[in-house]
């Protein structure tokens, strides 16, 4: 299988929108202490002290576009109960536009977990098939369609989307990404989708069993034509999650994290693609995003979600850029990350050839106006251009990682114009630091930095360390 090939750069979810349809749930939890057994039956005793009511199914995808800060709407099927009143208004504190059809003489699809100490002792569900209603869902779907740019539709099998062929032609029809999270059905019914996600077992009864990767892969192909799906999500529990698009196929292997629930991590992983991928992001970034954020719900009881913050957060973690080498584009998420947490950036820049006792002590100082340096490097053919034929002596890489080892340097970065302008623009450091003899006015991009309110310093170099006289002295030799 074929690894992807691109910079994991998160983008601004606050232009995401996303359109759920599908079966609504709303998740209880009645938590306490039982430290006695009955006298009725040989069972615990559990003395409720918190009740909590969350968000479940098809509101769970709705509800993880709306806390990564997207443009979140919701179409479904509900009682006319107390649970549908609880349902629709803790989607509107969370920012979810809900549109429920209520169905008289049916309950609120609801599961109660009765919990003792992180544990689930019990679990009871209120529910019954709902009967089709395709037609309400489509003129739904009608009135919402215009403010969302990709539907999403969630499938738990309680009746909403028994038959979702007419919704899915609406969609189309519409030109929006149309993502499905399917369940036990034949999949002829969701032909044509943007995205079909999924678990290995609905996969497999689906196609029949698979006897390996090869099969696998060719089994997702084969069902891609036939269906003429865009891709063919695969999960697949803790072996992670396989992409299959374009005639090929992208595997991603589970974040390794010590998994306590696993409840709503695939509502997580649709809503992480749907909200990217409504933004301009392709499928293979989107589902790199979602095994990231799949990771943090795991760790956590219950149906939850996932913030951009929190999203952004495990991937620097996952990805150890603390400190190290990184693109500009990964360098403008890392320092955005710093400047939540109130830290001052400093940037220098140079060439940095040969690394020398005077880069070190240069370095040193440097990191001593604030909480984190950056070190950008100007690229081999930027050096040449500044200092001759036969500049660089070292390439860019071995630089860049020369400089990653210095306990000063929090990042490394590199650029290909003449001078970081355009760098110092985008990131806008705290402090700008430049060696040599200058005045502060004179360092290049000075401008740039004191026009938004930064700082200049400007510090001297040890004497005679130079690169230039260390290649001449290394020449005459």
């Amino acid at each position: 299988m074929n690894p992807p090939n691109f910079l994991t750069v998160l983008p601004s979810f606050d232009g995401a929108s996303v359109l759920t349809i599908g079966d609504v749930i709303l998740d209880q939890y009645w938590i306490g202490d039982a430290s006695r057994i009955s006298a009725e039956a040989p069972v615990p005793i559990v003395t409720i002290e918190e009740r909590e009511a969350r968000l479940g199914g098809a509101a769970n995808v709705a509800l993880n576009v709306a806390t990564l800060g997207g443009r979140s709407a919701l179409i479904g099927l509900c009682g006319d109960d107390e649970n549908a009143s609880i349902l629709e208004a803790k989607c509107k504190t969370a920012g979810i536009n809900p549109s429920l059809v209520r169905l008289h003489d049916y309950p609120t699809i609801t599961k109660l977990r009765i919990m003792s100490r992180q544990q689930q002792l019990i679990r009871a569900d209120d529910e019954e098939t709902f009967p089709p209603t395709e037609a309400e869902l489509v003129a739904k779907y009608h009135a919402a369609a215009a403010g969302y740019n990709a539907v999403v539709l969630s499938d738990y099998d309680k009746g909403t989307l028994s038959d979702p062929r007419m919704l899915i032609r609406a969609v189309l029809d519409d030109r929006k990404l149309v993502l499905v999270d399917p369940k036990y059905k034949n999949f002829e019914c969701y032909r044509g989708v943007t995205m079909l996600k999924p678990n290995l077992k609905e996969f497999e009864a689906a196609v029949g069993e698979c006897r390996d990767e090869s099969d696998m892969r060719n089994k997702a192909l084969s069902l891609i034509e036939q269906l003429e799906l865009g891709a063919l999500l695969v999960t697949r529990h803790s072996d992670g999650m396989t992409l299959y698009c374009d005639g090929e196929s992208h595997h991603l292997p589970a974040r390794k994290r010590e998994v306590y629930d696993v409840t709503g991590a695939g509502d997580t992983v649709i809503a992480i693609m749907a909200s990217a991928m409504s933004v301009g992001a392709t499928m293979l970034e989107a589902i790199d995003w979602a095994t990231y954020a799949a990771g943090i719900v795991v760790t956590q009881s219950g149906t939850t979600s996932v913030s951009e913050a929190e999203l952004r957060l495990e991937m620097a973690n996952a990805l150890s850029v603390g400190k190290g080498m990184m693109s500009a584009h990964q360098l403008k998420d890392v320092v955005a990350d710093a400047r939540r947490q109130g830290e001052r950036i400093v940037f220098t820049n140079g060439c940095f050839d040969i690394l020398h006792a005077g880069h070190v002590s240069y370095l040193e100082e440097a990191r001593q106006h604030g909480d984190r340096l950056i070190v950008a490097i100007n690229d081999d053919d930027g050096v040449t251009r500044l200092k001759g034929f036969g500049r660089p002596i070292n390439p860019v890489d071995r630089r860049m990682t020369m400089l990653a080892g210095l306990e000063a340097v929090d990042w490394v970065t590199s650029f290909s114009e003449d001078t970081p302008e355009a760098l110092l623009a985008e990131l806008k450091p705290d402090v700008l630091v430049k060696g040599g003899d200058y005045q502060a006015h004179e360092v290049v991009g000075a401008d740039i930095v004191l026009n938004y309110g930064g700082d200049v310093k400007v510090l001297q170099l040890v004497q005679g360390t130079s690169t230039t006289l260390i290649a001449e002295k290394i020449r005459s030799l």
